[in-house]
């Protein structure tokens, strides 16, 4: 049996024209390279899983490379990884200054990536400082980090600092469509979507559901396994409790939160959804701003049609009532009455919110 590569892995991009979803950051590293305007320290930083270690080792490939007959060359010898989580005191970082002072013995830069840089101790900062400053012309440092804020002020401003965003839904889908075709894995589009959402713009976690997923699937990724094994309510049912609670249907609306609870999912779960989802309805009554919405066209199209039966009022006193028995929940030893009270409110809400308008409309004839 031939040894098994994870797809993050498998995938994992060769040069700046594969990275996905970092278009910003990609063009102003290739424009310094061409223009010979490279800083000799980078910050890259943001969440994880988005390309900050992947980009710091294309930059370090590519810069060495250039302008050589042989773009296969290997400079690995000219590249340096350090992980500062587990070599993080000052001891660590004079060492890494002893190896900066010997120049590369081929290729044109020596290349030192230094990842999670915020675990560094102050100390260590600080004894990296002067290097930082005025490194050698041959050495260039890349730090990498998911915690900006914790980088020293004196750090920063000796990089030039380049954001990582999250990557969006529709990058995700598309790189994970690739993968699946190159791998001859069945799928549904929902379930690729599905897999996106839960991976929160971090590809790295989304290829690894992914891998997860066509296993479980037996290389048939489907919308409702995806759904039970990621453990993720399906929208459906929120949509479903939206209808029942319009009509104020107390008995159905408690016999629907019973199922889903049976199914495994707390009430916190439970609330916290039903908030997304009141808020993804007011998103929705606008076409302007339905962009703001990262899912599938179809669940974008249920919203949109949704949005226009529900006003906004009861879906603003919808997200207070969810927000306030969120909070209750954490602090009580009964979350399930707590839910149930929650859902009995919302039955009764839009009923509420129709008295009160007849009221304001007969306040408005008697002042006539």
């Amino acid at each position: 049996m031939e040894n098994y590569i994870v797809s993050a892995r498998k995938y994992r991009p060769k040069n700046f024209d594969e990275v996905v979803g970092q278009k910003h950051i990609t063009e102003t590293l290739e424009n310094e390279i061409r223009l010979d305007k490279l800083a000799q320290a980078f910050l890259f930083t943001g969440p994880r899983g988005v390309g900050k270690t992947t980009c710091a080792r294309i930059l370090a490939k590519v810069i060495n490379s250039s302008g050589e007959d042989d773009p296969n060359k290997d400079y690995s010898f000219n590249i340096f990884e350090l992980d500062a989580a587990s070599n993080n005191s000052v001891d660590d970082i004079r060492a890494l200054i002893e190896q900066v002072r010997i120049p590369p013995q081929t290729g044109k830069y020596k290349v030192y990536i230094i990842d999670e840089v915020h675990m560094l101790s102050s100390q260590a900062f600080n004894a990296f400082l002067k290097t930082l400053e005025e490194p050698p012309k041959y050495a260039i440092f890349i730090l990498a980090t998911t915690e900006k804020h914790k980088i020293l002020p004196t750090i920063l401003s000796r990089c030039q600092v380049f954001n990582f965003k999250r990557i969006s839904l529709i990058d995700i889908v598309n790189h994970l469509i690739k993968v699946a075709d190159n791998e001859g894995i069945k799928y549904e589009t929902e379930a690729l979507h599905l897999i996106a959402e839960k991976a929160d713009g971090g590809l790295r976690d989304a290829l690894s559901l992914f891998d997860m997923m066509s296993s479980f699937c037996n290389g048939n990724i489907t919308y409702n396994e995806a759904a039970e094994n990621l453990n993720i309510l399906d929208k459906d049912f929120f949509f479903k409790l939206t209808d029942i609670f319009l009509i104020g249907d107390i008995s159905s609306s408690l016999l629907l939160l019973n199922e889903i609870l049976d199914k495994g999912f707390d009430t916190q779960s439970v609330l916290s959804g039903l908030a997304s989802h009141f808020r993804n309805l007011l998103v929705a009554k606008e076409p302007a701003t339905l962009r703001l919405m990262e899912m599938s066209e179809k669940h974008i199209k249920m919203y949109a049609e949704q949005s226009q039966k529900t006003a906004a009022g009861f879906l603003l006193n919808g997200l207070n009532i969810c927000y306030n028995f969120e909070i209750n929940i954490k602090s009580s030893n009964n979350p399930a009455f707590y839910t149930e009270l929650a859902f009995m409110k919302l039955c009764h809400l839009q009923n509420m919110i129709e008295v009160a308008t007849t009221l304001e409309e007969l306040k408005k004839k008697v002042m006539k």
